[in-house]
């Protein structure tokens, strides 16, 4: 498997090479299109929650709609909440008006998993009067990006994100159920870090690194972790939009190799009970264009006060951001002590049970990981919000708590809101968001997580019918 590995990573650079570039214009994309024999062509439109939405065109009226400007789609798309319904909003018309659709033709790849031969590509959506739509989760990451350029800083990141593999899942009552290994047993016990155990997936893991490749993700390592049929997943660091848009393509390019295999696939934050949960690790750090330097590193290779400020923003801010960083009622399920997840917005060098972790590096490569963010969130709006809450530290030039240098599960102190309603509460009662999101973004996603909380409420849990049911 190691040697099929080797292979689909040089595949997976050799295709990024090919696109970085190419498409330039509707006329190099209609060239690229007509080169490869493309039907058709997916719009995706990733949601509030991350999901891919949108529309399917033929080849040759996708590109008549882009050049007629015609390519649009129902604003409300944009209220939808996880299930895919349109949730009362106070910020979407009644009305229901299109908004236009603008393909970002750099994006486009060929999908390996159809049978017929079909392109797909990410759209930002824009107002009729050509003014970027401020709801739509892309946008809400080009906006942050811009904060840092208009300063002349640049943001690299480097996500790592794990899931779980598992037999399909018939029925939502009952647990996930293990995968088998090559001997037929299901796999027991934990596998962290082995590299065996990965053979008894190779057929999988070799099709989601050849999917991955012309899908333009650059899968960096792929590693098991504690629970059963637990993977982490890096991917190469790099410029920001690029990279969330490698997360939200490597999700759907997943799920079809699985589907492939007769597996099921999770990035829900606790699937499992009594097993760890699934993180989005991000590791940041931050570029000054015009020398190239990285701020978060003096001269003489020590940290700078720029990092100091930074690792600030995010402890400050964090606990409002929460919503972004952990989107539903089972996200909080996953800030367990001593269970690989933190609980708190503590920092420290090299230590994993802390919230913001500064890995040993050289000046270079100096960098902060949130290790807060849930495998479950839109990594748009993630990325968004971790790297504007650093914005605001080195904006305010605030100053970090003192590192911690023991175990952070044996403090009771800047701990993480434990639900999803103080979460909420927290971020509308915090008015420096404003100076990263706009409103209109901030209601709406305060009004879809509002509205997911009470269907959540409208389900008796198994829990509640064997505890209290008879009992109380």
């Amino acid at each position: 498997m190691n040697d099929s590995i080797a292979s689909a990573r040089q595949a997976t650079a050799t295709t990024i090479d090919e696109l970085a570039g190419d498409i330039v214009d509707l006329a190099s994309a209609e060239r690229w299109l007509i080169d490869r024999g493309v039907i058709e062509v997916e719009c995706l439109v990733p949601d509030i929650a991350g999901i891919a939405r949108g529309k399917i065109l033929p080849a040759g009226k996708f590109i008549k709609a882009c050049e007629g400007n015609s390519l649009r789609i129902a604003e409300s798309l944009y209220a939808q909440d996880v299930k895919g319904l349109t949730v009362d909003s106070s910020v979407i018309s009644e009305l229901e008006p299109d908004v236009v659709l603008i393909p970002d033709l750099g994006t486009l790849r060929i999908i390996p998993w159809r049978e017929k031969t079909t392109a797909c590509v990410i759209c930002d959506a824009s107002e009729k009067d050509g003014t970027a739509l401020d709801m739509a989760p892309r946008q809400v990451l080009k906006q942050v990006i811009s904060q840092f350029k208009q300063q002349g800083l640049m943001a690299i990141v480097a996500p790592e994100f794990e899931f779980y593999l598992s037999k399909p899942l018939l029925d939502p009552k009952q647990e996930l159920e293990r995968p088998n290994v090559r001997t037929g047993a299901l796999e027991s016990g934990s596998q962290t870090y082995g590299v065996d155990i990965l053979r008894d997936y190779s057929e999988v893991i070799d099709d989601i690194y050849a999917y991955c490749a012309q899908q333009g993700v650059a899968i960096d390592a792929l590693t098991h972790e504690a629970g059963p049929g637990q993977f982490e997943i890096n991917i190469e660091h790099g410029e920001v939009l690029n990279l969330a848009d490698q997360v939200f393509m490597f999700k759907r390019a997943a799920r079809e190799a699985c589907i492939k295999h007769g597996l099921s696939i999770t990035f829900m934050a606790k699937p499992l009970s009594g097993q760890p949960g699934n993180a989005m690790h991000v590791h940041q750090s931050i570029l000054d264009v015009a020398t190239g330097a990285n701020i978060f590193s003096n001269e003489d290779g020590s940290d700078s006060d720029m990092l100091m400020s930074y690792i600030a923003g995010l402890q400050k801010y964090i606990p409002a951001l929460m919503p972004l960083f952990a989107p539903y009622v089972n996200s909080y399920r996953r800030f367990v002590r001593k269970q690989f997840a933190p609980i708190n917005t503590h920092w420290g060098h090299e230590n994993r049970t802390v919230g913001l972790r500064v890995p040993e590096s050289d000046a270079k490569n100096r960098r902060v990981e949130n290790r807060v963010i849930g495998a479950d969130a839109n990594p748009y709006l993630a990325l968004a919000a971790t790297l504007g809450a650093g914005l605001l530290g080195l904006n305010k030039k605030s100053q970090a708590l003192p590192e911690m240098l023991e175990s952070a599960y044996e403090t009771e102190t800047q701990l993480l809101p434990e639900h999803i309603l103080i979460a909420l509460s927290e971020m509308e009662g915090t008015d420096a968001l404003k100076e990263l999101f706009s409103e209109r973004f901030l209601t709406l996603f305060s009004e879809i997580k509002r509205a997911e909380y009470q269907e959540h409420q409208n389900i008796i849990t198994p829990w509640e019918r064997e505890n209290l049911l008879t009992v109380v």
